[in-house]
């Protein structure tokens, strides 16, 4: 077999089998994550209540308040955190596109030399500044890309981060107490259906990382259960302390 062959098979396999997790998480992670923090904090506080030995309507609506505060709270925090993160770009984006307007051949020069610290040749890397430079919303991709890190065509939006992060926490939050709304008087079933709830979240978190799914379960299983356990203690000795 030829070498152009040989490369030929190996490129062809490369392309067929080479694949990469998502890095990012895209929309799997946050949503995932906001569902697990809703299950965790609303298990944690029902538990901690009912550690104080109240009834079970005093559970149901801790549970109820729980939701809407934690879910609020988590879309008002990620529409201020993310639409700050957004108008942070935007301004350093406008500094970069007043730069480009005054000061073109700067930048071009700049481009080409931070393509020649990576190993291009001194006049191709030229040769490429100067064509990219030629489209300045280009350039200022290219420019917004190398020196910041980021794709002004790609920014995050406040109004999907807040509704995302609202929708998964209330639906992890909403878990632990379907058992309640549906009629049941005691904590474990509560309890027994959002740590299911709770290995379900890290068994899907693992399609991001290189954990196994049982293991990201188990973990995040322990992790919540841990979390219940005590809030309950405490409940339990509050409520003794007071009483």
């Amino acid at each position: 077999m030829s070498i152009i062959d040989t490369e030929a098979t190996l490129h062809e396999a490369h392309r067929d089998n080479h694949t990469h997790r998502d890095v990012n998480g895209g929309w799997l992670r946050p949503a995932v994550f906001g569902a697990m923090d809703g299950l965790v904090s609303n298990l944690a506080l029902m538990t901690g209540v009912a550690g104080g030995a109240v009834s079970h309507r005093a559970i149901v609506i801790t549970g109820l308040a729980g939701l809407a505060a934690g879910a609020f709270s988590m879309a008002a925090g990620e529409y201020t955190s993310v639409a700050s993160q957004r108008e942070l770009v935007e301004a350093e984006l406008d500094v970069e596109r007043r730069e480009l307007r005054k000061h073109p051949a700067d930048e071009e020069r700049e481009l080409a030399e931070l393509y020649m610290s990576r190993g291009v040749q001194p006049d191709l890397a030229r040769e490429v500044a100067r064509q990219l430079s030629q489209d300045p919303e280009q350039a200022l991709e290219i420019h917004a890309r190398e020196e910041l890190g980021i794709d002004p065509s790609d920014l995050p939006s406040p109004t999907v981060a807040a509704v995302s992060s609202f929708a998964s926490f209330a639906l992890g939050a909403l878990l632990p107490l379907l058992p309640y709304l549906l009629g049941a008087s005691a904590l474990w079933p509560a309890v027994l259906l959002a740590l299911m709830g709770l290995f379900g979240c890290g068994a899907v978190v693992a399609k991001v990382t290189a954990r196994s799914w049982w293991f990201s379960g188990v973990r995040q299983l322990v992790l919540g259960g841990a979390a219940a356990a005590l809030t309950f203690g405490l409940g339990h000795l509050f409520d003794t302390a007071i009483g």
